[in-house]
């Protein structure tokens, strides 16, 4: 009696696995232009070589623990001319993972950590004045 019982639990357990959901969640892709994370508007501390301007990165004004690498420093390169690296600027775009990150998170044993890295495709960015008058009015122009 006591092994068809464990045979029959056996059995309502394997059927109860192959039952139970399955399905997998997709993971959002890395890289510009594949999945969204979010719209992103704010203001943002902007860094870049100042002599070529080929990457460049930010940070938020709030949070230090993430940055964002820009995925068309080409686009922007012309905004960024009279503008010093490390300044406060109003960035908005889509934000992506970024692959490296994504890869790094996925290879180690450890908890995530509190830095992300992800990519922005920067629709607009010019220089927030907080009210006053600016003489080059380039700068407070979006794209």
């Amino acid at each position: 009696m006591k092994r068809l019982l464990r045979k029959t639990f056996v059995v309502i357990a394997l059927f109860a696995l192959l039952f139970t959901s399955t399905d997998c969640k997709k993971q959002k892709r890395c890289g510009c232009g594949k999945d969204v994370l979010y719209d992103y508007g704010g203001a943002s501390y902007v860094y870049f070589d100042s002599e070529n301007i080929t990457t460049i990165s930010m940070m938020q004004v709030n949070n230090f623990y993430d940055t964002y690498s820009f995925c068309n420093p080409d686009e922007v390169k012309s905004k960024l001319v009279n503008v010093k690296s490390g300044e406060e600027l109003m960035v908005f775009g889509y934000v992506y993972w970024d692959c490296n990150f994504v890869m790094q998170q996925s290879g180690s044993y450890y908890q995530p950590s509190y830095y992300r890295a992800y990519n922005i495709y920067v629709t607009d960015i010019y220089v927030d004045m907080y009210g006053k008058d600016n003489s080059n009015e380039e700068l407070k122009k979006g794209f």
